[in-house]
């Protein structure tokens, strides 16, 4: 094996690693959970400077050309690789899953390639690589060790994600998810709720909880009304400011989620809700088990019971044999739902998904114009939306890296709590001692834009947390992983203890 290089003092010193992470919001939960093992394993983040020892892609299958990215992305880095003896270079993810030993046919400079069903076994895999100065491929069919058994290194100090499940028992037509990460895991109630309450243990205000169909938790264990029911017990957790969740799918969203949502003072009022078309003869084409109207009643009860709720939303563009009819009902759709803001994509063939072999493939001219059409349809209406928001007075969770201009307006940023992103004046006699991300501060909007709001007067209030002072000194959570639990809900007797404090 090859020995560690060593400091001028002849101890051990540790490995450092780089994570770069494509595509979704699991992906860049599964990158915390690698982080955790590489960190456990003796590893140190890089300082972005020098070369590290490991560079990590967690890579996405999903987005256009992800294939020439990851390829191009890893020539470009191979003469730093060449120039540093040593060095190792890991490919994991839903491209790694689908490609399998092709990448390293590709790239044979790559050193370890691991799926979406083993991220556990990132460390050892280096480890036999390094031993036998060979590549390791190792992409199992199926999920042996589910990822909340790993640890975690948090990226954020006050925000965390938390998985209720992993996997989708959907088959849409335009997705490759199922194929790569598999059919739905749940995990238990009382695991969630224990890792939640480990993170709020270590200071942490927000956890978004995520699944690729996050409300049909609880079909694995028989309990159609269990993300419900999992909403309303971590309004229970002590401490825990704020719940959001990601992403649910129309057709499971039941009228017990929404009053959860209405009556637990910790769930926020916002909810993405993607409808991909208005289209109900495209929507039978991707094999979305929902149609238009239904989709708009559903937006319809969620107003009723929070008038002031946040509603965002994904849309396809050019899907296969999408005629201009096809296309108009999707902007009638958008007209109608007012959704304060939308992801928007124009379609693009993916392999291996049932829509790639569909006769109908439109020019990209054609795609080009509609989603140029539909983003400016999309961008008036969330002007307007978010012009009503103007003097009204709003509660902010400051927020770090959400602002790019901030260094020349000297203005911070937070996400309010319908998720909008506010740019705000950190001023004001009633600002103790400074603002920091991770602290509560409240504002008026002064100024609405199509994508952000502004508050430039100064803070009627500023709440300093241990988020913020964990910001402050540059710490961030790390969680042990969580076994299963009990199939019940409920607080945990006992919250678990944070695990070392904030690691560095």
């Amino acid at each position: 094996m090859e020995p560690r290089p060593r400091t001028l003092e002849g101890e051990m010193s540790a490995r450092t690693y780089q994570i770069r992470t494509f595509g979704c919001q699991m992906n860049v939960h599964d990158s915390e959970r690698l982080a955790g093992q590489l960190e456990d394993a003796g590893y140190v983040p890089g300082d972005g400077e020098a070369t590290p020892d490991l560079i990590v892609f967690n890579t996405c299958a999903v987005r256009e050309n992800a294939d020439n990215k990851l390829y191009g992305t890893l020539g470009h880095i191979r003469p730093q690789k060449t120039a540093k003896p040593g060095m190792q270079i890991a490919v994991g993810g839903c491209l790694a899953q689908k490609d399998r030993g092709e990448i390293v046919k590709r790239a044979p400079w790559v050193d370890v390639v691991f799926g979406t069903h083993n991220i556990g076994a990132l460390p050892t895999l280096l480890e036999r690589a390094r031993h036998n100065a060979e590549a390791e491929v190792e992409i199992l069919e199926a999920l042996e060790t589910f990822p909340s058994t790993l640890p975690a290194k948090r990226d954020s100090a006050y925000a965390g994600w938390v998985s209720v499940s992993v996997g989708c028992n959907n088959t849409c037509t335009f997705c490759i998810v199922p194929a790569l990460r598999g059919k739905e895991r749940d995990r238990r109630p009382g695991e969630i709720l224990a890792e939640v309450g480990a993170l709020v243990a270590e200071g942490v205000l927000e956890v978004t909880l995520l699944g690729q169909n996050v409300n049909s938790y609880g079909v694995e264990f028989g309990d159609k009304l269990a993300f419900g029911k999992l909403l309303r017990a971590c309004g229970s957790v002590e401490g825990l400011e704020r719940v959001r969740f990601t992403s649910p799918h129309p057709a499971a969203f039941t009228e017990d989620v929404i009053d959860a949502m209405a009556e637990t003072p910790n769930v926020c009022h916002q909810l993405h809700m993607p409808l991909q078309s208005g289209s109900d003869r495209v929507l039978r084409e991707m094999k979305r088990s929902y149609r238009s109207a239904r989709y708009l009643k559903l937006l319809d009860r969620v107003r009723e019971s929070m008038p002031d709720a946040a509603i965002t939303t994904d849309i396809i563009v050019g899907f296969p044999g999408e005629t201009e009819e096809d296309f108009q009902a999707t902007l009638d759709v958008v007209a109608q739902a007012r959704f304060s803001s939308a992801f928007t994509f124009q379609y693009s063939i993916r392999p291996g998904t049932p829509a790639a072999e569909m006769d109908g493939q439109l020019p990209k001219e054609v795609v080009q114009e509609r989603y140029e059409r539909l983003v400016k349809a999309q961008n008036d209406i969330s002007w307007d939306e978010n012009k009503k928001i103007v003097g009204r007075r709003v509660e902010l969770l400051v927020a770090s890296g959400e602002g790019r201009k901030d260094s020349e307006t000297q203005r911070m940023s937070g996400r309010a709590r319908d998720g909008r992103l506010v740019h705000f004046t950190p001023t004001g006699s009633l600002v103790d001692r400074s603002v920091r991300p991770g602290d509560i501060v409240e504002t008026v909007v002064t100024y609405g834009a199509p994508h952000h709001l502004v508050a430039d007067g100064d803070l009627l209030s500023h709440r300093r947390t241990k988020a913020g002072d964990n910001s402050e000194a540059g710490l961030r959570p790390k969680t042990n992983g969580v076994t299963l639990g009990l199939p019940g809900f409920g607080a945990p007797a006992v919250t678990p203890e944070p695990v070392s404090g904030c690691a560095l």
